[in-house]
């Protein structure tokens, strides 16, 4: 179910942050709740795409040692408890609340799409990865009834999902070393396909990010949000530092959990937000 990978999920709570509603109780366990039944969601794909790619997971380097295709899950174990997972999630969701429950269902129905067939198509599995994240933030607007959260940041999302997606494909590439059997949908990139692409993205996302600090409604008259800019830009630079010049970024949960430096810009980049936001 890849725990690790849940930090992703932490998306959810963006609605609640950037409305400006972390201190008020009721939206906040809301947020809570739904960032748990998410990443049961989140699990129930993991195991789905394991269970679908296990032949093609065990001819992976670094993929073959994933509990089903070593052998350490069994086949069956898996297969019941994405089954159980989302049969209990679901109407949880719903129950939570209606909009938050149609939103995971889509989530759920793209990510499967995208195990069995969305991941095999160029440029639109990267795309796919960047809708799921979309789907993340939009799923926290409805537990906190949302009523100035900028459409700005669903574009920063967007933007920021492809920068990352893109990074795990040229890790992917790299990592192979071209071969790339296990992967089939690798053959129709290459390296300067993606660092192009990726140049692009990462100027977008820069970009949007400015805009949205001086020009988002409920944002401070004072645009005193536009001081965060830098911690968004030496994130997005310290994450092109792993990639090209460490050679990891194949997996950005596992980045976030090891990197110092980038977890201290977003501890700062958090702590200015919310002095920004809450207490001035």
């Amino acid at each position: 179910m890849r725990p690790k990978q849940w930090t992703k999920n932490g998306f959810i709570f963006a609605a609640l942050v950037f409305d400006e509603k972390l201190l008020q109780l009721e939206p906040l366990l809301k947020t809570i709740v739904g960032f748990i039944l998410l990443c049961f969601i989140s699990g129930t794909v993991y195991l789905i795409n394991d269970l679908v790619d296990v032949e093609k997971d065990r001819q992976h380097p670094t993929k073959k040692n994933r509990p089903i295709a070593s052998g350490q899950l069994p086949y069956k174990a898996a297969m019941i408890t994405a089954i159980i997972l989302p049969a209990i999630s679901l109407p949880l969701s719903y129950l939570l609340n209606p909009l938050f429950g149609i939103i995971v269902t889509v989530y759920l129905l793209l990510q499967i799409a995208y195990s069995l067939s969305l991941k095999n198509i160029v440029i639109v599995d990267v795309f796919t990865i960047a809708a799921w994240f979309v789907l993340r933030v939009a799923a926290g607007v409805p537990l906190v009834d949302a009523e100035r959260f900028s459409p700005w940041l669903y574009v920063f999302t967007v933007l920021l999902a492809l920068f990352l997606g893109l990074g795990k494909r040229r890790q992917e590439l790299v990592l192979l070393g071209g071969k790339t059997t296990t992967r089939t949908i690798l053959n129709e990139y290459n390296i300067p396909f993606l660092d192009s692409m990726m140049a692009i993205v990462t100027t977008g996302t820069i970009v949007i990010y400015a805009f949205y600090t001086f020009s988002a409604p409920n944002l401070p008259d004072n645009h005193l949000m536009m001081l965060t800019i830098p911690f968004v830009i030496y994130g997005i630079f310290r994450y092109l530092y792993i990639i090209h010049v460490q050679g990891n970024g194949g997996a950005p949960d596992e980045v976030l959990l090891t990197d110092r430096p980038l977890q201290i810009d977003l501890v700062i980049f958090g702590a200015a937000v919310f002095t920004i936001l809450y207490l001035i």
